[in-house]
């Protein structure tokens, strides 16, 4: 028997009981009082005690009455509590998402009933993860608490405000029918992201974070009228929003806009495009000449990354490269791409280098090194023959990894250059720290050669220092005769750029390099002894 059924069998009982007690007491009672005043015999012994055991039973049936009341009160507590923690986030004591969804639809039907406004306020936290890992989840709970606490009090009472997960949140605030919602929103953004920025003190630390703010409002985005799921497209696009605050440096507020949307298809759509391209092979290298200046002979090839698209055409690595950072393609992508040029660079003049350039990505890897070794140990290419490419960008990020992988190449033989050299302030440091073979200028100097005296003077006091330090030297981007005059002045360099033609094709540059006679000379295979009976 259930708990239930228990409990109204005791119902029952407590009623029988009554219902005996009624019929039978008033009789019982005289003759039970007589008894005990006077003395008189009872007669009425079963009746007595019928009497005596109603009386007990109603007893328990109270107190299990009583009991039953106050577990039922208890129930209804535990009920509200559940529902209330349901509803809420444990830690900021904020609405959490599946609450915020309701409040979200109440408020849309609540505005268009009243004709007022309603205005979607998307907030995260900028660099909330690398403070978290710096300092402890104790310190990030209470960034947390107090993010959400300077919110709150920004928003006022009428607004609600939730934690949607992480270090995101989400704030809701309505406008009365002719308010200036955009302009009050933008207000409201303005004064949470600057009480988000002042310092937290959480202990013994200081922590600093900043919040990058996306907004979206009913009355501007989108028509409710036209919008059959009008919450999440309104979320959608506050979120795209947040995104685009991202995007564009942090630490601000953005307002939806309509291009926006036509941004993230295209940049889903290219997404989708580099990983079916990458498993069909649609990425390839092609090669830039690297030409001494003093002779005009070719002394090696820059790869290049191209996308051979069957919808956009061939697209060049600053579009594709970021994203293919991003959705943690490149590692793959580059490695593909370098195996496909060790086999090309193998049909190569021995004397030409292949020059690979390197991403930042790449570099935090701590087995890169030997991955690339293992590539050329599948190519049989010989470890001089190749050239690294490190940008500046790689060295800033994790010095001692760049300097144990740039240790592990070299000690190999393979040799590396420091990409985009000028580019940077400790350009300098990096050259005394780590052991570099070729430097780089970078081309903004050789850009400006015979147009401005300050580029002149910095790629002469580049030679002058490539001399003095034993370190050889390349020109990149030169794309006039003017330039290629002008830096035949200045000393002796290995130069690269369209002034010697456009990056070419595997087959276009073997095309060239058959016309140079610049194609190793590969003995023609032995016959079999039963081949050469046949010929």
């Amino acid at each position: 028997m259930s708990r239930t059924e228990r409990d109204i069998a005791a119902i029952g009982v407590i009623f029988a009981a009554l219902a005996l007690f009624v019929s039978t007491g008033s009789s019982v009672f005289i003759h039970l009082t007589r008894h005990l005043l006077f003395g008189e015999v009872n007669d009425d012994t079963i009746l007595t005690t019928a009497l005596l055991l109603n009386i007990a039973l109603i007893v328990f049936g109270w107190r299990r009455y009583v009991d039953l009341s106050r577990e039922v009160a208890a129930r209804r507590e535990a009920e509200t509590a559940a529902l209330r923690l349901a509803d809420t986030d444990p830690l900021t004591g904020l609405e959490n998402r599946r609450s915020f969804d309701v409040t979200l639809t109440r408020m849309a039907q609540a505005t268009t009933h009243d004709g007022g406004s309603l205005a979607l306020i998307l907030i995260d936290l900028d660099q909330f993860k690398t403070a978290n890992d710096a300092h402890g989840h104790k310190t990030g709970d209470t960034v947390l608490i107090e993010a959400a606490r300077r919110a709150k009090v920004m928003l006022g009472v009428d607004a609600a405000l939730a934690r949607l997960g992480g270090d995101e949140f989400a704030a809701l605030v309505r406008f009365a029918p002719g308010a200036d919602a955009r302009g009050q929103a933008e207000r409201i953004a303005t004064r949470i992201g600057a009480a988000i920025a002042l310092p937290i003190d959480c202990d013994d630390t200081i922590v600093t974070v900043t919040a990058s703010i996306g907004i979206a409002c009913d009355r501007i985005v989108p028509d409710r009228a036209s919008c059959d799921r009008f919450g999440e497209a309104l979320m959608h696009q506050a979120d795209l929003a947040m995104y685009q605050a991202k995007k564009a440096g942090r630490n601000r507020h953005c307002w939806f806009d309509p291009e926006m949307e036509t941004e993230i298809l295209e940049r889903s759509r290219l997404e989708q495009g580099i990983r079916h391209g990458l498993r069909n092979g649609e990425f390839r290298p092609h090669y830039e000449k690297q030409v001494n200046l003093a002779t005009g002979a070719i002394t090696g090839l820059e790869m290049l990354a191209r996308w051979h698209s069957p919808d956009l055409g061939v697209i060049g690595p600053d579009v594709f490269v970021p994203i293919a950072e991003e959705i943690g393609v490149m590692p793959e992508l580059s490695e593909a791409l370098i195996r496909q040029a060790l086999i090309d660079a193998r049909e190569w003049a021995p004397h030409l280098t292949l020059a690979i350039n390197i991403s930042p990505v790449q570099l935090r890897d701590p087995w890169f090194a030997q991955r690339l070794l293992k590539l050329l140990i599948e190519a049989r290419m010989p470890p001089h023959r190749i050239d690294v490419e490190v940008t500046e960008q790689c060295l800033t990020e994790n010095l001692t990894l760049v300097r144990s992988l740039i240790t592990s190449l070299r000690n190999q033989g393979v040799r590396i250059s420091l990409d985009d050299f000028g580019h940077s302030e400790s350009s300098m440091a990096h050259l005394r720290t780590l052991p570099f073979d070729r430097i780089k200028i970078d081309r903004n100097f050789i850009a400006g050669l015979g147009q401005s005296a300050d580029s002149t003077a910095m790629v002469e006091a580049i030679s002058a220092m490539g001399r003095g330090m034993d370190l050889a030297i390349t020109a990149e981007g030169i794309e006039s005769v003017e330039i290629l005059d002008e830096l035949r002045k200045l000393g002796a360099f290995r130069g690269q750029g369209y002034v010697y033609g456009q990056p070419l094709s595997a087959d276009d540059l073997r095309t060239e390099l058959v016309e140079l006679n610049l194609l190793a000379v590969v003995p023609a295979p032995v016959p079999l002894t039963g081949d050469r009976h046949r010929a």
